[in-house]
């Protein structure tokens, strides 16, 4: 019931598609404060909340996923887990097979996969070559148990795994520790065995937030602003095929000859006002009660976990030769 989970159990508590039994926290008064505010039960330990349950949001320091992830999944209820997955791959391979066992759900907290913006343009990606994204923060000890890459790059590791259809071939890395042990700054490098290539950059210990997220594509660009939640598209497209709805297209005709019978448009997508971690549990929510798919699943979680720990050991070895 820290902050995080604060809100799993509000929204739990405000939608019709769960039925909040109760809540837990090792701090009793805490979990009575939060229970309290929302008309439900505090559980005095967990063997006894998961009596009553059939679906669980995991909402605790990283270090506890895979102890406490694990306890769930045994008793064959599904699990939303909040990101990263694990401390390690081994874990979090331990936890998928596990739902796989029990055939229980297991989706993982990747929120970013429900950001509007990225919801608006996800189906206009189509082999991306070159991925580049930004995300700073300023310094908060929430989260910090974990290296900037678990703690904030991993968010656009998972976006850029969704989108590209293919192995990690090679990883570059640096990174920087300011504050912490660990590293506050850092860049990777991600090159895909299908010549796709990702540039990521991460830090919380910047003064203004930013969240930016681009695509390059054969005849297009993607941008998107994922904390503004804006995007903007720029396609190569037949002149005889362009839209001609003045309201969200415009022509940019530049220096392509005219003869080439092709321009350049620029496309605004309507976003929809969408609380993002709503439509995480939603999504959530869909999955248990159709036993479908969850559209994060816990090998997104196990593969976005591989690349991030992959990053950090090459940005620590980076470290250790420069010193």
């Amino acid at each position: 019931m820290g902050h995080l989970g604060r809100h799993h159990a509000r929204i739990y508590s405000e939608i019709p598609e769960a039925s909040l039994v109760g809540v837990y926290d090792v701090d009793e008064n805490k979990a009575q404060k939060i229970a309290s505010q929302f008309n439900t039960k505090a559980f005095d330990d967990l063997d006894s909340l998961l009596d009553r349950t059939e679906a669980v949001s995991l909402v605790v320091p990283t270090s506890l996923h895979f102890e406490v992830g694990r306890i769930i999944l045994e008793r064959g209820l599904d699990l939303l887990i909040e990101k990263p997955i694990t401390q390690t791959k081994e874990q979090a391979q331990i936890l998928v097979s596990l739902a796989q066992e029990k055939n229980s759900i297991l989706q993982i907290g990747h929120i970013e996969r429900f950001n509007p913006a990225f919801r608006a343009v996800e189906k206009d990606v189509h082999e991306p070559k070159f991925i580049e994204s930004h995300r700073l923060s300023s310094f908060a000890p929430r989260g910090t148990d974990v290296a900037v890459i678990l703690d904030l790059m991993i968010h656009d590791i998972d976006l850029i795994l969704s989108l590209v259809k293919s192995e990690v071939e090679k990883i570059e890395a640096s990174g920087v520790p300011v504050i912490t042990d660990s590293e506050d700054i850092a860049n990777a490098r991600i090159t895909f065995k299908n010549g796709c290539v990702a540039n990521v950059t991460a830090s919380r210990i910047s003064k203004s937030p930013m969240r930016k997220f681009r695509i390059f594509q054969k005849n297009s660009y993607i941008s998107l602003d994922l904390m503004e939640r804006k995007a903007e598209v720029f396609k190569l497209v037949d002149m005889e095929k362009m839209e001609r709805d003045d309201s969200k297209v415009t022509s940019i005709v530049g220096q392509i000859p005219l003869d080439a019978k092709k321009t350049i448009i620029y496309l605004k997508p309507e976003i929809k006002d969408e609380d993002m971690l709503c439509s995480e549990i939603k999504s959530f929510l869909h999955a248990v009660s159709n036993k479908a798919e969850p559209e994060v699943t816990g090998e997104d979680g196990r593969r976005a976990l591989e690349v991030a720990l992959e990053i950090q050991k090459v940005a620590e070895l980076h470290r250790q030769r420069s010193r």
